[in-house]
């Protein structure tokens, strides 16, 4: 194929990913009550996770363990602004119900230009590295968001200071910091890619283990704006386990390599 051609290709694969964003897009935007209904249930204290944390404590003997009920009311401050925030939830809601199409339109867009061997990784590779990013979606959303939301979202300085927080401010907070759990749980298939071109080995990872944990508690509390240190702990440990899982990958695939 000639490069116009290629272009025309890659077009046509812009093209579909665009149509697949948009009809899912109006999709979520139509099912408003559905889709809000999930955005906004952290803001509640009938949440699973809170409800599961109450179960915990009572099923270990801790009576005096009790959360109390609240409901953080959210407001708009800007004539545009719940439209606004609609929009921003419907769009986000599209791009990831898209995602399994868009990452099919792109393999079957920049396989034909890959080696034998390359093929053979790039679809594990982003299957694992997809898999990894939903679950960091979903720890955030059913542990890391709920905890801040919660803490940030009662805490007072004095009970003459009121918290009005805005529907932008939170649903802001929910999209970042599913972003950032997503793209921090990517740290296994960065590491093999790392590998793979030669800048870092297994030996590098363990040398270096001390210092990484040290970082990623660092991260742990940029991540999760909260005070306790159960809730630190509680993004750190998984992020730890990544890291150690990652020195594992690394060394299988330099096994591999060298056989």
């Amino acid at each position: 194929m000639t490069f116009w051609d290629h272009l025309d290709e890659l077009r046509g694969v812009i093209i579909k990913i665009l149509i697949a964003i948009v009809v899912l897009m109006i999709i979520s935007f139509l099912f408003k009550e559905e889709v809000f209904s999930i955005v906004l249930a952290p803001k509640e204290s009938g949440f699973v996770l809170y409800q599961l944390q109450q179960r915990a404590a009572k099923g270990m003997g801790i009576e005096s363990f009790h959360l109390e009920n609240f409901n953080i009311e959210l407001i708009s401050t800007q004539l545009a602004s719940q439209f606004i925030t609609h929009m921003k939830v419907a769009f986000s809601c599209g791009i990831l119900l898209a995602s399994p199409y868009i990452l099919y339109q792109v393999l079957r867009f920049v396989t034909p230009a890959l080696y034998e061997n390359e093929r053979h990784y790039a679809v594990p590779v982003v299957a694992w590295g997809y898999a990894l990013y939903i679950i960091g979606l979903l720890l955030s959303y059913f542990v890391i968001f709920p905890l801040a939301i919660r803490f940030l979202g009662t805490y007072q300085v004095s009970a003459d200071v009121p918290n009005l927080i805005t529907l932008d401010s939170y649903i802001s907070t929910f999209i970042t910091l599913s972003l950032l759990m997503g793209l921090m749980f990517e740290l296994p298939v960065l590491c093999w890619l790392f590998a793979k071109l030669g800048f870092i080995t297994a030996g590098f990872l363990r040398h270096y283990r001390r210092h990484a944990f040290v970082i990623i508690l660092i991260a742990g509390a940029v991540i999760t704006p909260t005070a306790d240190i159960f809730t630190l702990l509680l993004v750190s440990i998984p992020i730890y386990i990544l890291y150690e899982v990652s020195i594992g990958v690394v060394a299988v695939g330099a096994r591999k390599i060298r056989e």
